[in-house]
């Protein structure tokens, strides 16, 4: 019962995962200027007023969301939101945020992280293709499943997966500590503006979480692959 659950696992499972783990990094990473635009972003400017005054109430105001490949904003909750064009060397759009905001703590990315995110994704693409085929090979024709048998096209999937789980999360933890200290020197000249502030925080967006939760599921097929488990399983 335990070979037969495992064995599940490592066929079956595993590709969903990879399946999954790519939808979770493309999302994250053409948020929000593609798609999912007020809902998934890699840092958030927001209405409030916790930095300038104890106790505040809630306000209403302007709202901008960052991604990997550009920028969404509304000036207020009720209005339309408008999305730059996506770009590997995005330009922020932060014209409704106000001119004593510190707008330039805000910086786009350099092109070189979304330009990897890119080829990490394509590199996962061909990693999950060829690592389903591999495990399901034993259900393909014989001509066809002998090609999936060689050892090349296996270690091949195996280095193609690899490469693109470090490629991509590098990249995101590139981003995940400029976005951080984006957020911390934003914060950090509202508060030192005192009570006349503007009332905005930044805080970072929900793209990174989707992130985490991709990698951790791209690392079960990565290291299925890697150790050949998917290939002895057909054998067993």
């Amino acid at each position: 019962m335990i070979a037969g659950l495992s064995k599940a696992i490592t066929l079956y499972l595993a590709p969903v995962l990879s399946f999954t783990a790519i939808l979770l990094s493309l999302f994250a990473f053409l948020a929000p200027v593609v798609m999912l635009n007020d809902r998934v972003s890699l840092l958030t400017v927001s209405p409030s007023t916790v930095l300038t005054q104890t106790n505040g109430p809630s306000v209403d105001g302007a709202s901008v969301f960052l991604g990997a490949l550009g920028s969404c904003s509304k000036s207020d909750n009720a209005a339309l939101i408008n999305c730059t064009v996506p770009s590997l060397s995005p330009a922020y759009d932060l014209s409704v945020l106000p001119s004593n905001a510190p707008l330039l703590t805000l910086t786009a990315p350099p092109s070189s992280s979304p330009a990897f995110i890119a080829v990490s994704l394509a590199f996962s693409i061909m990693f999950f293709i060829t690592f389903t085929m591999i495990s399901l090979r034993h259900k393909m024709g014989a001509k066809l499943g002998a090609v999936f048998e060689k050892p090349a096209i296996q270690r091949f999937s195996a280095w193609i997966g690899f490469f693109g789980f470090f490629i991509g999360l590098t990249a995101f933890l590139i981003l995940r500590m400029l976005m951080g200290k984006s957020v911390d020197d934003f914060n950090n000249g509202i508060v030192s503006l005192g009570s006349g502030g503007p009332q905005l925080v930044a805080s970072s967006g929900n793209g990174f979480t989707m992130i985490w939760v991709a990698y951790a599921f791209y690392a079960v097929p990565v290291i299925a692959s890697m150790a050949k488990i998917n290939v002895t399983q057909t054998k067993a």
